[in-house]
């Protein structure tokens, strides 16, 4: 899954600056050397091994790699318990929790001995004052937009309640939000109820709330039970909506698109898939900002 192969995840920022040359080299990714103590390490790699990071006017494309060095979890457990079992034998009347983490920091050095490290690539593209990112996890996301502050590059989530300036929106029913949400969002995904061009997945649908209780996901033919919490006042969080020609999850707080199936030709040059890939992605993206702005004279 990413920007150039498969359902897409993504999340837009804007750029609120950016130094005129952009050196992606500056914070680029090496890997954990052979016997090293470093555990993870992240940084920037090119879409194609030597490939240019500009491929375009104002556009550049990046991965961001993170390498983390972990033991399996279940190995460990049985070493420690090895280990723990050892001191018992030894004489030891008991383990108490100091010697416990003492014995699990080193059943880990043991095991990560030849351990192979994990790969996770997150890509990016930066098109003039706009950043994609290919994901929603918000850990993912703190890691690139950490990298791109190393090479000078600040951004912003974009939303339409930021890009319009819309004073924000409180709810009882929500209590934190991250940088850039609001409960805009929310009140949003409510007016697509009525949406007959953008609509809230009938049958195999998805859908999560905040209810004054909890936090509640309800699954398949989803539009009578919505329409009940909706009616107790409930925050509509995220929603799997309809158009004409797909369908997504959309995280209203955030105005994040997820699992978003992209269909594209062949193509010689893997920019060339990527142009129409970030073109199609945008033609969802405009026909939810159009819908948002039809629809915001009702948000209450």
């Amino acid at each position: 899954m990413g920007l150039l192969t498969g359902s897409v995840s993504i999340t837009r920022f804007n750029i609120r600056h950016r130094p005129p040359e952009i050196e992606f080299d500056d914070a680029r990714f090496t890997e954990i050397p052979p016997g090293s103590e470093l555990r993870e390490s992240k940084g920037f790699v090119p879409f194609e091994l030597g490939a240019p990071y500009e491929v375009g006017a104002s556009r550049w494309a990046f991965r961001v790699r993170i390498d983390r060095l972990r033991p399996d979890p279940t190995a460990v457990k049985e070493r420690l318990q090895e280990l723990i079992r050892g001191e018992l034998e030894g004489g030891a009347a008991f383990v108490g929790s100091k010697k416990r983490k003492e014995l699990r920091d080193l059943a880990e050095e043991e095991l990560i001995i030849g351990t192979s490290p994990s790969t996770k690539i997150i890509e990016g593209v930066i098109d003039g004052d706009l950043l994609y990112v290919g994901s929603t996890a918000k850990a993912y996301l703190g890691i690139v937009m950490q990298l791109l502050r190393q090479i000078g590059i600040i951004v912003e989530l974009k939303t339409p309640w930021g890009d319009r300036g819309q004073e924000d929106l409180e709810s009882p029913l929500i209590d934190s939000q991250e940088p850039g949400e609001s409960v805009w969002g929310c009140r949003f995904l409510r007016c697509l109820m009525a949406d007959r061009e953008l609509m809230i997945e009938p049958e195999s649908g998805y859908v999560r709330l905040q209810t004054e209780e909890t936090r509640v996901v309800v699954t398949g033919a989803v539009r009578k039970d919505l329409r009940h919490y909706l009616d107790q006042n409930a925050e509509l969080l995220t929603a799997k909506l309809l158009t004409g020609e797909t369908s997504f999850r959309f995280e209203g707080m955030s105005f994040r698109i997820s699992s978003l199936r992209v269909e594209a030709g062949r193509h010689e040059h893997w920019t060339e898939l990527l142009d129409e890939r970030l073109e199609k992605i945008n033609d969802v993206w405009e026909l939810v900002e159009r819908k948002y702005d039809e629809h915001r004279s009702e948000m209450v």
